[in-house]
């Protein structure tokens, strides 16, 4: 498994496929703005492959000793065969030096993909990652924040998204209750 950033068209075409089908509408930031970050060197973008092959994406926002794994997606044909392990392990090698840590919706709240969910938290705990017991709701969502390695505060989490994308996007980044 192999990270490349980002800087062909043929990578960004792959990337931002890949984004628009996995992510759910109201989790996706504009790609113009992920964009502008990568440019701006305030997030990375990863084109993950293997063998010459398009494998999947890794969109990290970065800030002085942190990363936020903001965007991590498979290709969904090659889903279940162990390359979401292989790239998570190749990321958090890549960024060991940091605290490594990612948001996932909450398994706690009420909805109609509680299993899908719970399915994503597994292979999350499975690959290195660690229940931090911090909820936090990000722009009207509830999402749990797992770690790799690392122990981190409300305060010190928010600083990614005001060191990213200012004070006023962050106000809407809140400390939830975690049951």
């Amino acid at each position: 498994m192999k990270l490349v950033k980002a800087v062909k068209r043929e990578h960004w075409r792959a990337i931002r496929k890949l984004y628009q089908m996995a992510f759910p509408d109201y989790e996706k930031k504009p790609f113009w703005l992920i964009r502008l970050k990568n440019i701006q060197g305030k997030a990375d973008v990863w084109y993950l492959e293997e063998e010459g092959k398009f494998i999947g994406l890794g969109i990290m926002m970065s800030a002085p000793g942190l990363v936020l794994v903001d965007y991590f997606a498979i290709d969904e044909k090659l889903r279940g065969m162990g390359y979401g392990s292989k790239a998570l392990k190749v990321l958090q090698e890549q960024y060991a030096e940091r605290q490594f840590f990612l948001e996932i919706e909450s398994v706690f709240d009420e909805c109609d993909n509680v299993e899908q969910r719970m399915r994503r938290k597994q292979f999350y705990l499975r690959n290195g990652m660690t229940e931090m017991k911090l909820m936090v709701n990000v722009f009207g969502t509830n999402m749990e924040v797992l770690g790799h390695n690392c122990k981190l505060e409300f305060e010190r989490y928010k600083t990614v998204y005001e060191y990213t994308y200012g004070k006023n996007v962050a106000k809407n980044v809140k400390k939830a209750v975690y049951p």
